[in-house]
């Protein structure tokens, strides 16, 4: 039997095919509801896009313990014991693109995985490379409008990307990854992802360590060439996002073995890089590469804007036993990204399917009430304050992690970087360890960039910061850019 089409007040639907008129032939007329709230649900479809990393893709699966010595450095539940699964919720995404881009180009790709755990939802929301091109957040708005479209011409200008980095030396390392043979994924599943920023882990004992999130691909990394991606954009721009459905559908489920570096806490004062710094990254000689567990994706969405766009992902979302770091970019997204969320979903959005604590029995449990779209019974009788005397839900006097006062790194001093390498050594380092084929591509790519910008000034600062990570490099670029436009 047929199910009945009905209205949103649930009444049944006579017809849907033609609107109501005065008499044939005559206009429309007011008292059809049915067509006057079709319309004005149609107008109000879309909400806000994120300001960044609007472009995405996301799939459901579960993390599985295989180290059984994690909890010397955490005291996190979820990683207690071997073979432990967690529930999670991975999102992909470009950066800088406006819904509706192309998903193959070169851009950084976040990595966002939200772990539905026992004591609440844990959000590790990072990138697929472990660094980025900022250390301080006041400069980050600007980032992103040199980034996007420009006022007057409304499209992507070089000029703009090209002049904000000549004046930003610390994002030549995060450049010489983002235009190397990395920084145009072949396919969502063959590339890794990271936490980027330094995090602290807190064991039972009240002992904190640093901490470095890896997610390295089991599916080994494929990337593109800037041919390949500018034929994929054009004749495919989902085609990242087909091929991670197409591959969960067929039973192909993709896979991430996720390693962890660990900085005991007195180590980090006198260590040659400054290890909070988000344009650097701990060499492994140092801090080695430590297995911790799997991730793996086994379900699709259902649906793409209730699960996918509607998926929230705060780095101030910890549970007991991981924590922040005095990371200042880090510092800063613990308010922008709730802050992001509230402007665009609502007040409301963590109780949302997607985003709500899977893993909590009874669900979130405090006293926020009201906002736009309460969806559950909004607390019903119970009072609405703490402490109370009936029965509401209390503190527990134990703290999520340790403050960062008590390591004697809070303060309003201007962040200065480390003296060892500045802001090129490790950028150097990166391209040295690349092969002559690698390097050439890195030299074309830059090179084909930056040869888009009229304005000699910003190509010459430009290019002074590639030739201080590496002199060879710098040259070849300079080279490369005259042949460009001869």
């Amino acid at each position: 039997m047929a199910r009945t089409l009905t209205t949103e007040s649930g009444a049944p639907v006579a017809d849907n095919q033609n609107s109501q008129t005065a008499g044939s032939g005559g206009p429309l007329v007011l008292q059809d509801q049915h067509l006057l709230e079709k319309l004005a649900r149609f107008n109000r479809e879309r909400i806000p896009e994120r300001v960044v990393h609007a472009v995405g893709s996301g799939a459901y699966g579960d993390f599985e313990v295989t180290n059984p010595d994690v909890s010397k450095w955490t005291r996190m539940k979820m990683m207690d014991s071997v073979g432990k699964k967690t529930p999670v919720f991975l999102r992909f995404s470009t950066v800088a693109g406006s819904r509706g881009a192309a998903d193959s180009v070169r851009d950084p790709r976040g990595f966002a995985v939200k772990f539905y755990t026992e004591d609440g939802n844990w959000d590790l929301a990072g990138n697929n490379t472990p660094v980025f091109f900022l250390r301080d957040p006041i400069k980050f708005p600007d980032f992103i409008h040199s980034q996007k479209v420009d006022p007057f011409t409304n499209e992507q200008e070089p000029e703009n990307v090209w002049d904000f980095f000549s004046h930003t030396p610390e994002a030549t390392h995060q450049f010489v990854w983002l235009f190397g043979d990395r920084g145009i994924p072949a396919s969502l599943r063959k590339m890794n992802g990271y936490g980027s920023h330094t995090f602290q882990w807190v064991n039972a004992d009240g002992e904190r360590f640093w901490v470095k999130f890896h997610f390295k691909t089991d599916q080994g990394i494929e990337c593109l060439t800037s041919e390949e991606s500018a034929r994929l954009a054009g004749e495919s721009p989902q085609a990242l996002q087909r091929d991670l459905v197409q591959s969960i559908e067929s039973g192909n489920f993709p896979s991430w073995t996720l390693k962890v570096q660990v900085m005991p806490e007195a180590d980090a004062a006198g260590y040659r890089v400054d290890p909070f710094d988000l344009t650097k990254v701990w060499p492994h000689a140092d801090y080695p590469l430590i297995e911790v567990g799997r991730l793996t994706l086994n379900r699709n969405t259902d649906n793409y804007f209730a699960e996918v766009e509607q998926a929230a992902f705060d780095p101030g979302h910890f549970v007991p036993g991981v924590g922040p770091s005095p990371d200042r970019m880090l510092q800063a997204r613990l308010f922008a990204y709730g802050d992001a969320h509230r402007y665009r979903l609502g007040v409301n959005h963590t109780r949302l399917p997607a985003n709500a604590p899977q893993g909590v029995e009874g669900g979130a449990l405090n006293h926020g009430r009201d906002g736009q779209m309460v969806f559950s019974s909004n607390g019903g009788r119970a009072k609405n304050y703490e402490p109370n005397s009936f029965d509401g839900p209390t503190q527990t006097g134990e703290p999520l992690y340790l403050g960062l006062d008590s390591a004697g790194m809070t303060g309003t001093e201007t962040q200065v970087p480390r003296a060892e390498g500045g802001d090129f050594e490790q950028a150097g380092e990166l391209f040295r360890l690349m092969d002559a084929a690698a390097q050439e591509r890195l030299v074309q790519n830059l090179a084909g960039s930056l040869a888009g910008v009229s304005n000699e000034g910003i190509v010459e600062r430009s290019v002074g910061f590639f030739r201080q990570a590496d002199g060879q490099l710098g040259d070849r670029i300079e080279q490369a850019i005259k042949e460009t436009q001869s």
